[in-house]
């Protein structure tokens, strides 16, 4: 179970992806592993000196670290958690996560860790901004899936198309949102040539949300890397077409990314849209693989910025790795 230690050091890996999307003069040829972590120290370094001097109060809107104390909101949440179970076949406390979510108090202030036993629970899942704090933990060996099947093309409760924000299969709202070992995944079919097949597995659009031993199944649009500051280590992400997308400014460590494209497609379409937006992507230690022939992303935005480092890329990786999107502006 996910301890007060393991918890503070995802929301302090979850500083570092501001790091990770930074540029020096002092830093400017990274030739091996070493150079890398020496690049990484420099920054956070530097940033604490920025930093240093900032307070930090209990009632501040998380945001991307800083202050004297790493993070009070998420220390006082870690020392009373509480934890629920979720199973299917009536030997837990509910046997739905969405009644598991319900029961959880608006504007929680503990660290609430909902274990979910294996299984497949076909519902569709939302963690409202007034639920921070909240845990989906999984078993390792066996992980539980939520699974739905929405596009964008489907018409909601109100009578009008789901759009691609609603699509999700599990959206979350809530800032401080952890998962471990749980499967995320939308089976809609992609059909080339429609429109409204985006199909969303997971929205995350809190901030200082963490992902640890997750996969990712979809086609079209399959993580929606909305925005906020959020970690990715040792997770699966399986797409056709822009399969990682969003505003975010996100670190994916030890990720592996497989294409089930069928023609040309592009694994990511970040959209950093000036450029004084603190958004973007950042691949470390990763793997491309799959089928089809992909570009590693795409230009959503007119100041998208997509990095790959220590990545291996299998041969399905177009030799120019980019696409402007049709914006002959962005060829640079």
């Amino acid at each position: 179970m996910a301890s007060n230690t393991r918890l503070q050091i995802i929301i302090f890996t979850i500083s570092l992806c501001n790091l990770s999307l930074m540029s020096s003069s002092s830093w400017r040829s990274l030739d091996t592993q070493t150079d890398y972590r020496k690049w990484v120290s420099w920054n956070v370094e530097n940033y604490r000196k920025k930093t240093a001097l900032q307070p930090q109060s209990i009632n501040e809107t998380p945001s991307g670290g800083g202050g004297k104390a790493l993070d009070i909101k998420l220390s006082k949440a870690e020392m009373n958690k509480v934890t629920m179970t979720v199973s299917q076949d009536g030997t837990a406390d509910y046997t739905t996560i969405s009644d598991a979510l319900h029961t959880i108090p608006l504007y929680n202030t503990r660290r609430v860790i909902l274990v979910i036993k294996p299984g497949v629970y076909r519902e569709k899942v939302t963690v409202p901004r007034a639920l921070p704090f909240v845990t989906f933990l999984g078993d390792a060996s066996d992980p539980p899936t939520i699974t739905g099947n929405d596009t964008a093309s489907v018409i909601g409760r109100n009578g009008v198309p789901l759009k691609t924000f609603q699509s999700a299969t599990v959206g979350v709202d809530a800032n401080y949102f952890v998962a471990i070992n749980i499967k995320f995944e939308n089976t809609a079919p992609h059909v080339i040539g429609s429109a409204g097949g985006q199909a969303v597995a997971l929205r995350i659009s809190g901030t200082k949300a963490a992902f640890y031993n997750c996969s990712f199944y979809g086609s079209q649009d399959t993580l929606y890397d909305h925005t906020g500051l959020h970690y990715f280590n040792n997770c699966f992400i399986q797409g056709s077409v822009d399969f990682i997308f969003g505003y975010g400014r996100s670190l994916y460590e030890n990720c592996s990314l497989n294409s089930v494209a069928k023609k040309v497609a592009s694994l990511t379409a970040q959209k950093r849209s000036t450029s004084s937006m603190a958004s973007g992507f950042s691949f470390k230690d990763c793997v491309v693989t799959g089928s089809g022939t992909v570009y590693l992303g795409r230009a959503w935005g007119d100041y998208s910025r997509v990095v790959f480092s220590y990545t291996f890329m299998d041969k399905l990786v177009l030799p120019q790795g980019w696409s402007d999107w049709g914006k002959k502006k962005l060829d640079s």
